[in-house]
């Protein structure tokens, strides 16, 4: 387990978190790839689309369906402000504690939002901590984990 991976299990053990943490031999950087090492479905992923609020020098986390697309418009017109970018790798490693392709849901500081087609799902895989981990947890734990906003994010 490297240092990310312990970092994520660390945090879900101190706060008693109802999530499944699982490590894989092979990659989970895109969705597909996730997809074929946990042996589920793309629909069943979600992705944690990092953003900068420029005016703020915030970090929002949109957690969207792993196939859909992030809409800007509708996050700029929920959030007051079209000073908005996506997070660089350097920005997401800095901002989250975790390397960009294995961002997980949780466990640092950001303002979330959860798209509304999440919610369609019981149990949803997203990042790890790692590029070769993930995690399992339903979307309603990652709103109380998270004091996420439930929104429509995607195109």
């Amino acid at each position: 387990m490297n240092q990310y991976d312990q970092k994520l299990v660390d945090f879900i053990k101190k706060n008693n978190i109802k999530v499944e943490h699982l490590i894989f031999e092979t990659s989970c950087h895109s969705v597909e790839e996730a997809a074929a090492s946990a042996n589920a479905k793309p629909e069943d992923f979600v992705k944690n689309v990092c953003i900068i609020n420029e005016v703020k020098d915030e970090l929002i986390v949109c957690i969207v369906p792993g196939n859909k697309r992030l809409d800007m418009k509708k996050l700029a017109a929920l959030v007051g402000t079209k000073k908005l970018r996506m997070a660089n790798a350097d920005e997401i490693l800095e901002k989250t504690g975790y390397p960009m392709g294995g961002t997980p849901s949780f466990s640092y500081s950001a303002n979330f939002f959860i798209d509304n087609e999440v919610f369609v799902k019981q149990v949803v895989y997203s990042g790890g901590g790692s590029q070769n981990s993930l995690t399992k947890v339903s979307p309603s734990e990652m709103i109380k984990i998270n004091n996420a906003t439930k929104a429509d994010l995607t195109k």
